[in-house]
């Protein structure tokens, strides 16, 4: 499925560096579907304050895909960009 998240094209690009920088200022609601076939709602960010102290490396997302911190789940997880269906954002602010 095609989204404005997916593809080589500038607005791609362009809304993937949007929601990257989304995620690095709140928690945001992002609603995908799954290699499974599954939708997944999922509650995620890259707010420092909700990120784990890490030590060494760890395994990293692609390309097509983004590396998230899932603070329901309380651990990392991945979407890929094409899966997306929705992007829900919050105007409260986020108490970490």
């Amino acid at each position: 499925m095609e989204t404005i998240f997916s593809g080589d094209t500038k607005a791609a690009k362009k809304g993937r560096k949007w929601l990257a920088g989304i995620l690095e200022q709140s928690v945001v609601e992002v609603t995908f579907t799954k290699k499974d076939g599954t939708e997944r709602v999922m509650n995620c960010t890259l707010l420092e304050d909700y990120l784990p102290e890490t030590t060494g490396a760890g395994r990293s997302a692609g390309s097509d895909s983004l590396a998230v911190y899932d603070v329901d789940a309380d651990g990392w997880r991945s979407f890929r960009w094409d899966s997306i269906k929705a992007v829900k954002l919050s105007v409260e602010s986020v108490d970490a």
